[in-house]
């Protein structure tokens, strides 16, 4: 299902966020907008209904006095008097709207319903507004007027507005209950508010649609690496170990990501690459003595021997089961030298009481092949596991001896630094090819493969010698010269620290 895609939740929570957001934005613009135009007409209808009030002129007034007659003698003139004087001025309004373009229209009716006056163009299906306020309201007693000017004008009870189909009215009842209106159409207006919508909704759904598609690229570039990653991922489960992931934006977080497990890829690649080598030559040391052993019987079962040839063929037979047993030890050294499993003590010892040691072990072979050992040891105290560190002192000093030429020498060097202890095994012999050099530890590699096998090395010696300095935290170095010697460099820590 598309739900279970990060591409297809990301989508659908940026689609979301944009319909919610544009949503309300649209509805928040087309409500101002239409509360605006609203209160614009009912601002024009307010000012339409307030020019209805404006005093007449004196000469247009309904009971002005006659001619002739003293006007002390007379009713002063009300120029507020609310049916007579609206009723002109909702005759002269009209005619004067009837020339613009947003007619307004004008009706006045008596307090029984009754339609007392209305401009011309006005309809005639409009009904009787309800009054809210209480009737009896009395108006304010024009005797009591002074002679100054007239207040300024204003209706005596507050305006009131509604919405009748497609037309805005407002209107206001008199003292007497009496009731003026004015209103106007507002088709136009509701025209204009639904282009507005429909601008609105178009503007909306280009901005979702263009935002749509930009989340689905961003979307997409963010899921490419980890579909590649995946991709990569399933070739290298299926056995090619040479496949990379392409981190084309490395600063990125997933560019990041795929390099470090590029790194890691590299990495199990050689580590198979190491671990098949391995096994292959594992397989071809045991293959020779257990092929001898297998000649050996069947050259013994195959007719009857006499008791010296049974003894030499037993002789053969312990022999390469010796090399056999030697060789299995080895292996599962390094394999719990590997695993850490294999236990390093940490203690205090002197380094060079235990290359000492090695080198009078290993003094006579030195004597049977006239090599000279020159030792140059002063103290060095260390923390670690003497007897494993005396196991690669002994095997560096044998590699020294066994390589060396007739009549050389090897010089052993121990001194003590701040944080390391130096211990060096220098020999005379034939050296290293450079190009060789970075194979040397590794596990069954012969530098000269024919000769050493003969002379029944396994090449482990220096694969466990540098396994047991790395569990002490520690490092094993090599140097050479082609034709004059090499030099094996080991530092262990002291378990000081500088100041």
């Amino acid at each position: 299902m598309i739900f279970n895609s990060i591409r297809w939740r990301l989508q659908l929570w940026h689609g979301l966020i944009l319909v919610v957001v544009l949503s309300g934005f649209g509805l928040s613009a087309y409500h101002v907008a239409r509360d605006n135009q609203q209160r614009r007409i009912d601002t024009e209808l307010e000012h339409h209904l307030m020019a209805l009030f404006r005093p007449l002129p004196p000469d247009q007034c309904p009971n002005r006095p006659p001619p002739g007659e003293h006007p002390e003698t007379s009713r002063r003139p009300d120029p507020f008097d609310f049916s007579e004087n609206l009723s002109q001025a909702i005759e002269q309004a009209g005619a004067l709207d009837q020339t613009q373009t947003n007619t307004f229209y004008y009706l006045l009716w008596q307090s029984d319903g009754v339609l007392m006056a209305s401009a011309p163009g006005s309809p005639v299906s409009v009904p009787f507004p309800t009054n809210p306020e209480p009737a009896g309201i009395q108006p304010h007693d024009p005797d009591s007027l002074d002679d100054g000017p007239p207040p300024h004008p204003r209706p005596p009870l507050p305006l009131i507005a509604r919405t009748r189909n497609q037309a805005r009215e407002i209107y206001l009842f008199g003292p007497h209950g009496d009731c003026v209106l004015v209103g106007r159409s507002m088709a136009s207006d509701l025209a204009a508010m639904n282009r507005l919508a429909l601008w609105l909704v178009a503007a909306g759904a280009s901005v979702l649609l263009l935002g749509l598609a930009g989340g689905w690229w961003v979307a997409t570039r963010a899921i490419r690496p980890i579909e590649d990653i995946s991709a990569t991922a399933i070739k290298i489960a299926a056995g090619d170990l040479s496949q990379r992931i392409n981190a084309a934006d490395a600063e990125s977080e997933l560019g990041r990501l795929a390099t470090v497990l590029n790194s890691t890829f590299a990495r199990l690649e050689a580590a198979f690459a190491h671990q098949a080598r391995f096994t292959a030559d594992a397989s071809h040391e045991l293959r020779t003595p257990v092929s001898v052993i297998l000649t050996q019987t069947q050259t013994a079962l195959a007719r009857e021997r006499s008791v010296a040839e049974y003894r030499n063929v037993l002789d053969a037979c312990q022999r390469a089961a010796q090399r056999m047993r030697s060789l299995i030890e080895s292996l599962l050294e390094l394999a719990r030298l590997d695993a850490g499993q294999e236990p390093m003590k940490q203690a205090p010892f002197d380094l060079a009481h235990v290359v000492r040691e090695s080198i009078e072990l290993l003094r006579p072979l030195a004597t049977a092949r006239g090599i000279q050992i020159q030792c140059a040891c002063s103290p060095a105290p260390c923390i670690g596991d003497s007897e494993r560190i005396g196991q690669v002192a002994t095997n560096l000093l044998t590699n020294a001896l066994q390589f060396n030429r007739a009549q050389g020498s090897v010089r052993v060097g121990v001194s003590a630094g701040n944080e390391f202890a130096l211990l060096t095994v220098e020999d005379t012999g034939q050296g290293i090819p450079a190009e060789e050099l970075p194979r040397i530890f590794e596990r069954f590699y012969r530098v000269d493969k024919s000769r050493s096998r003969l002379q029944g090395h396994d090449g482990i010696g220096l694969a466990i010698s540098k396994a047991i300095v790395d569990s002490h935290g520690g490092l094993i170095e090599v140097s050479s010269q082609f034709g004059a010697g090499s030099v094996f460099t080991v530092k262990l820590p002291t378990g000081k620290r500088s100041p």
